[in-house]
């Protein structure tokens, strides 16, 4: 019932057809025409919508006019105040303040608001002259400002010079020098937060050098006890996982300096190791500790006692730098203070401690330079260096024999080196033949045919004869008639009998 009483409402508002058109349509005396339409001009179009037509424009008989005559709304432009940019300037101007000529008054604001709101026949004033009281209140606070400034400056020059500062580097023409990263508040004030009674209280990066040994100390005590060298990347790798702080050689060479009977460092090589990149032909820096050695002559153990006393010392150490600066300091008061270092309980209250200087690292072990070779003269040079004296007095000797040597020498001199070949091949041929003896000749003719180097037969025959003079439980010669045997021990060990040729020639050479 509801849903057709609403479709009936609707179907009587809006009625169809060429009626709703007409019903559509605003009588004419409701909405008053802007402008009457001339004579013989045709009216709008009849249509269906809502919207006013809108009236045709009064033509002007002059044209000139028409161009020229000014729009029924225009702008209010207001002269720029002084200093200010233009319209025509590139750039933002200021805001301006209240009262300014740049930000007119309310009373100025109403009047061009009444100026927009006129008919369209009136003209508003193009420009308009500011009022005289906003000049006179800006020059005003122009000069406020000005003294301002002024009183500033007077009084900042007036607390520098009280402070003795001679002024800032800018304002001398000189460029500002860069300043020195200062220390974080909690290292340069460490010892002013220490709870207790105040005492010989430590600077923060002596005491971070302290817990810094403290860790290297007990790593290098597990490797020593287990009989395993200590390096440098073992114990960088321990000493930083137990004090979460970044330690590197030149902390070890801090703790050289302030206790130097700690350690013994090494540079070597062929150490084992188990990490990637580092080859066992490479240096590395080792660190054993320096113990007293015990009584039975077994090894020294670093246990917990001697690492508590080596604690300890390294801290007494580390005080009495700290004493050495508070002495100089008390030195330079006006007027000096002298206090025995025995009756020291705490620092004078005008010492810094935390700005004692740093300590400077002690110079450790560094690896061999290699050392290149590029030319073949520096390669002799570095084989002569190689070689020992024992080889160079026997070089010289040599040299000087062969200066010293006469022909019979130089001669008997090649047939001693030939004589180990000589005796292979005299061996071969009495295997071969079958004979404990040959004559002269034939064992000679058959020695020639067999040598490589060309021998005649009288001199193979001297060769013959000096073996037989050399190797005589060897080789003998036997004298029947008109003819001479050579009888050979066939029995006789080879490699034995050539060793003893080869040294009997190298003492010749010698001599």
């Amino acid at each position: 019932m509801a849903q057709r009483r609403l479709t009936d409402f609707f179907s009587r508002r809006r009625p169809r057809g060429p009626r709703a058109g007409l019903l559509r349509a605003k009588p004419a005396w409701r909405t008053p025409s802007p402008a009457k339409p001339a004579p013989g001009a045709p009216g709008p179009a009849p249509s269906g919508s809502r919207k006013r037509a809108r009236p045709a424009p009064d033509p002007d008989p002059d044209p000139a006019r028409r161009e020229t005559a000014p729009p029924a709304r225009r702008r209010l432009r207001l002269p720029p105040a002084r200093g200010a940019p233009g319209p025509d300037d590139t750039g933002s101007s200021p805001p301006a303040a209240a009262g300014s000529p740049a930000c007119p008054s309310p009373e100025k604001i109403k009047k061009v608001s009444r100026s927009a709101g006129a008919p369209p026949g009136s003209v508003a004033p193009e420009d308009e002259a500011p009022p005289e009281n906003a000049t006179s209140e800006l020059k005003a606070c122009l000069q406020r400002v000005r003294a301002l400034g002024a009183r500033a400056r007077e009084l900042r020059a007036g607390a520098q010079k009280d402070a003795g500062d001679p002024g800032t580097p800018e304002a001398e023409g000189h460029p500002a020098e860069p300043h020195e990263e200062k220390a974080p508040a909690y290292q340069r004030f460490h010892a002013l937060a220490q709870p207790g009674p105040p005492g010989l209280v430590l600077p923060f990066k002596y005491q971070v050098l302290a817990e810094m040994f403290r860790g290297m100390d007990t790593v290098v005590a597990i490797l020593h006890n287990r009989t395993e060298t200590a390096t440098f990347a073992k114990v960088k790798q321990g000493v930083q996982d137990m004090t979460r702080k970044r330690f590197e050689e030149r902390h070890v060479g801090q703790i050289k300096t302030v206790y130097p009977a700690s350690y013994r460092f090494r540079q070597e090589r062929d150490v084992p190791t188990f990490r990637d990149g580092v080859k066992r032909s490479d240096y590395q820096l080792t660190i054993e500790p320096l113990l007293e050695p015990e009584a039975g002559g077994a090894v020294p153990q670093l246990t917990a006692s001697r690492l508590l006393q080596r604690r300890h010392v390294f801290s007494q150490n580390l005080v009495e730098r700290v004493k050495e600066h508070h002495k100089v300091f008390l030195a330079g008061l006006t007027p000096p203070v002298a206090v025995p270092e025995a009756q020291l309980t705490r620092w004078h209250p005008r010492f810094n401690v935390d700005e004692v200087p740093d300590i400077e690292p002690a110079k450790l072990p560094q690896p061999p330079a290699p050392e290149k070779l590029t030319t073949a003269q520096e390669v002799l040079a570095r084989a002569r260096s190689l070689m020992s004296p024992r080889i160079r007095a026997k070089e010289a000797q040599k040299h000087l024999a062969q200066m010293t040597r006469r022909p019979e020498q130089e001669q008997r001199l090649q047939r001693l080196e030939r004589l180990p070949e000589l005796a292979r091949v005299l061996r071969s041929i009495f295997v071969s033949e079958r004979k404990p003896a040959l004559p002269m000749e034939v064992a000679c003719a058959r020695m020639v045919g067999s040598c490589r180097a060309s021998l005649s037969t009288g001199e193979m025959e001297a060769h013959v004869r000096l073996l037989s003079e050399l190797l005589p439980d060897w080789l003998s010669l036997h004298r029947i008639r008109t003819d001479t045997y050579v009888k050979l021990d066939k029995a006789a060990d080879l490699a034995g009998l050539t060793a003893r040729l080869a040294l009997l020639a190298r003492a010749e050479e010698g001599l």
